[in-house]
């Protein structure tokens, strides 16, 4: 978005709904596939990535090479890194689903899904009072 009124953090909290509904999707799939013969479990992981987005994006770093690492960025740029789960023990059919940790990935990821929509919420909240002139 990049806008100027609504800012960074509403970017921010959008982009977060977004990957939290990507990591939802994902969850639930391990669930779903918690009886599938040699099914791997997957993780998502996007919060240090929006994190050093946000903490940069006001001073970005130039970039003298190719080979040099980004730094800071577009919060909308930010993208999860979708990966097998590598702490799961492996069950003698080849699944590495541990669906109680699962249960409680997919609880952890609601609460702050809904934590977000309320901080956005909040957000609008403030902008519906300054717009209507401090409620006057």
């Amino acid at each position: 978005m990049g806008d100027k009124i609504l800012g960074k953090t509403f970017d921010a909290l959008s982009r977060s709904l977004d990957l939290r509904s990507v990591k939802h999707n994902l969850i639930s799939a391990n669930i779903a596939n918690a009886e599938t013969p040699g099914y791997k479990s997957k993780r998502i992981d996007f919060e240090d990535t929006l994190a050093k987005a946000l903490s940069l994006t006001d001073a970005p770093m130039a970039r003298t090479s190719a080979k040099h690492m980004r730094a800071g960025g577009s919060v909308g740029e930010v993208a999860p890194e979708i990966y097998n789960n590598p702490n799961n023990v492996v069950r003698e059919d080849g699944n590495t689903v541990d669906r109680d940790a699962e249960m409680v990935a997919l609880a952890e990821n609601q609460m702050l899904y809904n934590s977000s929509i309320e901080s956005l919420r909040r957000k609008i909240a403030l902008l519906k009072y300054a717009i209507s002139d401090g409620g006057r």
